[in-house]
């Protein structure tokens, strides 16, 4: 269990150790630093609540959830996802959450009634700068940059659907760049969630650390700036 814990009390996140905690680590990757689902989820939830991860990947926010008295559901279209998260929450902390994982698809939570679920704190891959599996069907990471849009719109519509009223949806994004230009797929996907109802209640930014492709283009002439934000978008229903 993570000691020597403050919730960040800006707009500014920087977590230089990423944390390793539990059973937390680096080696999936993309996956979130523990202290983002951390921070966020005592901070808009409370034990015994229910949150959901429809991009669940190594299981980050199921681990927090299990640690902090919280019930969760995760869910993932690749398998692998959900045989790693559960070898990841197979531990013992003394709280008595409900865990709960699943092969789905993000833009189709049918399983999940309406106005069920407590709080949503979730990372999907950003486009397909990361391609978390070879030909799986309904893999967003596989999609270029207007077909992601496209479906993410899809997920915004299921995370309005299955979360309570007044209750919070937390995502975390990034930029892309391509041909040397900002993509601002950050934005993109925000407005996504505006268009479907939500409100924004936060905007975080967050500092990026031990990004793989830093130390590549790090040694680079680049014309441009290194991007080394993500954005936390903290929405409500």
């Amino acid at each position: 269990m993570q000691t020597n814990f403050e919730l960040e009390k800006t707009t500014i996140w920087s977590f230089p150790d990423r944390g390793s905690w539990a059973t937390h680590s680096g080696k999936y990757r993309g996956n979130w630093s523990p202290y983002v689902p951390r921070n966020l989820i005592l901070r808009y939830s409370n034990p015994g609540d229910w949150i959901l991860d429809q991009f669940m990947g190594s299981g980050t926010t199921l681990v927090e959830a299990k640690l902090l008295n919280r019930n969760a559901v995760g869910i993932d279209i690749n398998p692998q996802s959900v045989s790693m998260s559960e070898a990841n929450l197979q531990f013992q902390c003394g709280t008595n959450s409900k865990i709960y994982t699943k092969k789905g698809d993000a833009t189709n939570l049918n399983f999940i009634k309406d106005n069920n679920i407590d709080m949503i704190c979730t990372h999907p891959p950003y486009a397909n700068i990361i391609k978390y599996s070879k030909d799986i069907q309904g893999d967003i990471s596989l999609l270029d940059i207007d077909a992601f849009i496209y479906e993410i719109g899809k997920v915004a519509e299921e995370s309005y659907r299955v979360l309570k009223k007044g209750k919070i949806c937390a995502v975390m994004l990034g930029d892309i760049r391509r041909n040397g230009n900002v993509i601002p797929l950050g934005f993109r996907v925000m407005e996504c969630f505006l268009k479907v109802g939500f409100l924004n209640k936060e905007i975080i930014i967050k500092e990026q650390h031990n990004c793989r492709s830093t130390a590549y283009w790090s040694k680079k002439d680049n014309k441009f700036l290194l991007l080394a934000h993500e954005y936390i978008f903290v929405f409500q229903k």
